[in-house]
C-alpha cells in the first residue's frame, strides 16, 4: 500500500488541511477503482466500512492478489470534520459558502464536447484513453480559489480515470439503498445485491448541481450518445452514491458485513484475485428516482413514525402521526404510492412542510431537479 498527502489550499494563516488517499495495486494494470467515504462529514458508515476494507485490501496486495488498482479514501471531506457547534457536526454543507459538499462538481460533457471529435477513433479504448487525458487536462486547469474548490479538485484528480467508483453515504435512518445512473445499472445491479440493497434508485441524469458520482458516470452516457455510432465511445466509469444505511448505523458488524461485500464485487470485477462468492438473490428491483414520493409534516408537531426504514407500504397507508400537543390535534400522513420506505428523518419534531420520509415507488411521478439541496 501506497499512502498519498495532499495538502488542500490553506483558507487562512496558519491553517493547513489534507487529503489522504490510499493506494493499493499498480497503476494502469487491470480495472482501476475509487472508493471514498463521509464527503458528507457527519456520515460515518461509509468511514468504517473503509477501515475494514483497507485490512481486506491490504491482505489480498501482500498475497499480490490485487490485479488492478484500487484507491481509498477514507475520509473524503476534511473540512466538514471540522465544522463541529457544541458537539453537533455540520458535515453536510460548508459553512463558509454554504455550498453541499457533494454538489458542483465539473460537467466534463460541456467541458469536453467541443474539443473532443479529432481526437477520436474507431478504437472504444483508445477513445476511452483520450476522454480520460481531456479530463485530466480540464482538471489540472482549474486554478482553485478557495479550499473547497481545491478539495473538490483533488477528489475528482484521483477518481476520473476509475472504472468503477463508490461514494460511501448514509440517510438520516434508512434502509440501504443506492443512486445509479440508469446506464450503469447493469454494472453496479451485482454489487446492489452482495450489500443487500432495498433500495435501487436510478436516474439519466438527475437534475441541478452536478453532484460526485454523476460527475464521472454522466460523461460516458452523454457523449457516447453524441458521438455514437460514428465513434465508440465504452460506458467507462460506473460510479453510484451508496447510502449504508442510517446515521447511526455505525457497528463493526455493519461495517465488516459491508466492506466484504464491496471486496466481493471488485473480485467479481476481476480488480481483485479469487472466486467471487456467488451474486445473492435480488432483494429489490431497480426503480426510477423520479419514482420515488416525498411525504411532508401538515403542520408542525410530535412525529410519530409507524413504519419502519425497508418496509413497503401500499397507497392509503398511514405511515406517520403529526401531533399537535396543544390542540390535541393528531394529523395521519400517508403514502399514495405503492412502495419501499426506504429513508426517513432523525428527528422527531416537526416544523410546518419539514419532509418525513420517502418512498420509491415504480411509476415516474416527479421530474426536474430530483435530488434534495
Amino acid at each position: 500500500m501506497q499512502t498519498h498527502f495532499h495538502p488542500l489550499l490553506s483558507p487562512a494563516l496558519g491553517t493547513q488541511r489534507t487529503l489522504t488517499s490510499f493506494h493499493f495495486g499498480a497503476v494502469g494494470k487491470g480495472e482501476k477503482a475509487y472508493i471514498q467515504a463521509s464527503l458528507h462529514a457527519d456520515e460515518l458508515p461509509g468511514m468504517l466500512t473503509a477501515h475494514h476494507l483497507r485490512s481486506l485490501l491490504e491482505d489480498a496486495e501482500a498475497r499480490g492478489a490485487v490485479l488492478g488498482e484500487v484507491v481509498l479514501v477514507p475520509l473524503a471531506n476534511p473540512i466538514g470534520l471540522n465544522q463541529t457547534t457544541m458537539h453537533l457536526q455540520l458535515g453536510r454543507f460548508e459553512q463558509a459558502s454554504m455550498e453541499n459538499f457533494n454538489r458542483n462538481y465539473p460537467d466534463f460533457f460541456a467541458l469536453l464536447e467541443d474539443r473532443l471529435e479529432p481526437l477520436l477513433g474507431p478504437d472504444a479504448t483508445a477513445n476511452k484513453l483520450a476522454i480520460r487525458q481531456a479530463m485530466r487536462e480540464a482538471l489540472m486547469a482549474e486554478q482553485p480559489a478557495t479550499e473547497l474548490h481545491c478539495m473538490r479538485q483533488t477528489l475528482m484528480l484521483l477518481s476520473h480515470d476509475a472504472d468503477v467508483v463508490l461514494d460511501l453515504h448514509c440517510d438520516f435512518q434508512a434502509a440501504l439503498h443506492m443512486y445509479v445512473e440508469q446506464p450503469m445499472l447493469e454494472q453496479l445491479m451485482p454489487l446492489a445485491h452482495y450489500l443487500g440493497a432495498q433500495a435501487v434508485l436510478w436516474a439519466k441524469g438527475s437534475g441541478g448541481s452536478i453532484s460526485f458520482d454523476e460527475a464521472l458516470s454522466g460523461p460516458w452516457w452523454r457523449l457516447a450518445e453524441r458521438f455514437g455510432p460514428q465513434f465508440p465511445i465504452p460506458l467507462a466509469c460506473a460510479s453510484s452514491t451508496v447510502e449504508l444505511r442510517g446515521q447511526t448505523d455505525v457497528s463493526t458488524t455493519l461495517a465488516e458485513q459491508d466492506a466484504k461485500a464491496i471486496y466481493s464485487y471488485l473480485q467479481h470485477r476481476g480488480i481483485i484475485a479469487g472466486e467471487a462468492p456467488p451474486v445473492p438473490q435480488v432483494r429489490c428491483e431497480a426503480t426510477p428516482l423520479a419514482g420515488t414520493e416525498a411525504l411532508h409534516a401538515p403542520h408542525s408537531g410530535v412525529i410519530a413514525f409507524l413504519v419502519e426504514p425497508g418496509e413497503r407500504v401500499v397507497p392509503g397507508q398511514v405511515v406517520a402521526h403529526v401531533i399537535d400537543p396543544l390542540s390535541n390535534r393528531s394529523t395521519p400522513v400517508k403514502a399514495s404510492i405503492d412502495g419501499v420506505v426506504y429513508a426517513r428523518h432523525i428527528l422527531r419534531w416537526a416544523t410546518a412542510n419539514l419532509e418525513l420520509c420517502r418512498v420509491a415507488g415504480q411509476t415516474p411521478i416527479r421530474s426536474g431537479n430530483l435530488l434534495s439541496p
